[in-house]
């Protein structure tokens, strides 16, 4: 095995054209629309169910069938994304992703829905984003240049950030004011005006040459020598997936926190999520204003710090909401500044045309931690209950994320190069 890292001159720049602004925008709006749709969506189906079963167990469940057929079709997905039209696999995701609320629609509206209907649409919407995801996060380096992309991913913090902010109270405001079945129609509303810009604009794909076209299993394989045959990528995927198994079961389990410790509803849910993506805003904004110079240190502090700070959102008082939104909110913020220049990171160092495999595998490591981290989580929590157990898990994540500090080839792997061939 020939080694594949070298001190060199990062990927050369991508020119997506004079008119790059326009189409860029107008894809990120339509993505933007798109996503505060889904969020809408989840926040609505995950109260419905704590609301409805009050149950760790049921909660927990609904986060694996949301992550894990992302996570086992993840690397086919960045396969397809790498060889295939990605514009077409976004539409695609986004169709099916309306169809299946349209089921659930119906499903509400006659009375006839039950837990099951839920964790079968959740699986199917994960699935499609096993294909969207890859494609679309491959797009943005070719949609802008080079020297754009840390802003660009600062941008899509930012557009995370306000699907928050909207998309908790919309569906606290949707669900108080119609039945579920309406207010889960507006997910369908808004996918629709995800896909209209992908049908006007082409997205740039790099072009494969009929002979150097592979079979796709043949180049499934070269995404995954890729990363192994690279020691940074190697220890960073490592250090995200420890990192996931510690701190995912918190994005699941935050409404039941809310319901018994500090006593609230959905509203009460609603408003911490909401600073939770104001904090996403503010350090989005901060992100596409600052290109720190070594990025993988940024990375490693932000995300320690974003971890630390986490753990004390449960220790505040249960009749002072305020003191854990805060803390929620800042946690959320030094998480954007860690993560933003993350994406930019590798959209620099690996070659586009293994873009959608190799960002497809991360997105696999840390879908397959979350179940792995839930597994674990749910019977912890119910052992010692749920505020110890966010406690454990912001000093335990934390405590993972400085041991990157101690490995050179994550401080330095900026400076290196990404290839890798089939076989090698």
């Amino acid at each position: 095995m020939t080694d594949h890292t070298a001190t060199a001159v990062l990927s050369p720049g991508v020119d997506p054209g004079s008119r790059w602004q326009l189409r860029y925008w107008a894809v990120f709006g339509g993505q933007a629309s798109s996503l505060v749709g889904s969020a809408l969506t989840q926040f609505v189906l995950m109260w419905w169910i704590t609301d409805t079963t009050g149950s760790v167990a049921a909660l927990a469940l609904a986060g694996v069938f949301a992550l894990l057929p992302h996570a086992l079709l993840g690397p086919l997905g960045g396969t397809f994304a790498d060889r295939s039209s990605r514009r077409a696999l976004m539409i695609m995701a986004d169709l099916v992703s309306a169809l299946c609320m349209s089921v659930l629609i119906v499903l509400f509206l006659t009375n006839s829905v039950e837990l099951w209907h839920l964790y079968t649409m959740m699986f199917i919407r994960s699935a499609m984003q096993a294909f969207q995801a890859p494609a679309a996060a491959a797009s943005t380096a070719m949609l802008v240049p080079t020297s754009f992309l840390t802003r660009a991913a600062g941008l899509n913090q930012m557009m995370a950030a306000m699907m928050l902010i909207g998309a908790a109270p919309l569906g606290a405001l949707a669900i108080s004011l119609m039945p579920i079945g309406y207010a889960l129609a507006i997910d369908v509303v808004t996918a629709l005006l995800g896909i209209v810009p992908l049908l006007v604009f082409r997205i740039p794909q790099p072009k494969i040459e009929k002979a150097d076209r592979q079979g796709v299993w043949t180049e499934l394989r070269e995404g995954f020598v890729t990363v192994w045959s690279h020691p940074g990528l190697r220890r960073l995927y490592g250090l995200m997936a420890a990192v996931t198994i510690v701190i995912m079961p918190a994005m699941t389990l935050a409404p039941l926190l809310v319901k018994e410790h500090f006593r609230g509803g959905a509203p009460e849910v609603a408003l911490m999520e909401s600073m939770a993506g104001l904090g996403m805003l503010l350090g989005g904004g901060i992100a596409a204003l600052l290109v720190p110079r070594r990025k993988m240190l940024w990375i490693l502090g932000s995300m320690a710090a974003s971890c630390f700070t986490f753990s004390l959102m449960s220790l505040a008082p249960s009749d002072m909401l305020w003191l854990g939104t805060f803390w929620w909110a800042l946690s959320s913020l030094l998480y954007v500044l860690g993560s933003a220049p993350f994406t930019a990171l590798l959209q620099t160092i690996v070659p586009n045309r293994l873009q959608g495999r190799v960002l497809s595998l991360l997105t696999t490591v840390i879908a397959l931690g979350g179940p792995v981290g839930i597994a674990i989580a749910t019977p912890l929590g119910e052992a010692i209950g749920i505020v110890w157990l966010f406690v454990l898990m912001g000093i335990l994540g934390g405590l993972v994320t400085l041991v990157g500090f101690l490995s050179p080839h994550l401080r330095n792997i900026e400076n290196t190069i990404v290839a890798a061939k089939p076989g090698t």
